[in-house]
């Protein structure tokens, strides 16, 4: 795969509605995907609430569905603005997977770490967490 070092992101994508981001106009993204790939670029960024919660379905429509699994690198973030236990948490990642029908990450990022932020991951144990789904092969 290519190493060329920008990646896609997807956390503002064009919108049907200028007052909705959640309605993505999903055929512009789909020939912002192709003229990005088609350049020689393979990293894409999503997250669990990026456009009203819609970007990584808009993922899985625009990317996932149409390209070779493994013609590219999808990250997605664990995000723990909205999450009080550990259960929530490791739901999400179920989720983003359903989601992006990615099959895998190969980056599944801690979102925002820093201050305070970083011990909710530590309580929540889901260092061990990002470990195990590493072993599965769910995290590359």
């Amino acid at each position: 795969m290519s190493e060329k070092k920008l990646g896609f992101g997807l956390m503002r994508l064009p919108s049907l509605d200028p007052n909705d981001p959640g309605k993505i106009d999903i055929e512009q993204v789909k020939k912002m995907v192709d003229t990005f790939i088609e350049r020689g670029f393979t990293y894409f960024d999503t997250a669990w609430m990026y456009c009203a919660f819609k970007s990584e379905n808009a993922v899985k429509e625009a990317l996932v569905s149409r390209h070779p699994r493994d013609s590219f690198y999808l990250a997605t973030k664990l995000s723990l603005y909205s999450k009080k236990t550990a259960e929530e948490a490791r739901k999400m990642f179920d989720v983003s997977l359903e989601r992006t029908g990615a099959g895998y990450f190969d980056f599944y990022l801690l979102h925002n770490l820093g201050d305070h932020r970083t011990a909710l991951y530590e309580d929540l144990d889901l260092w061990h967490f990002i470990l195990e789904k590493k072993a599965e092969g769910k995290i590359r």
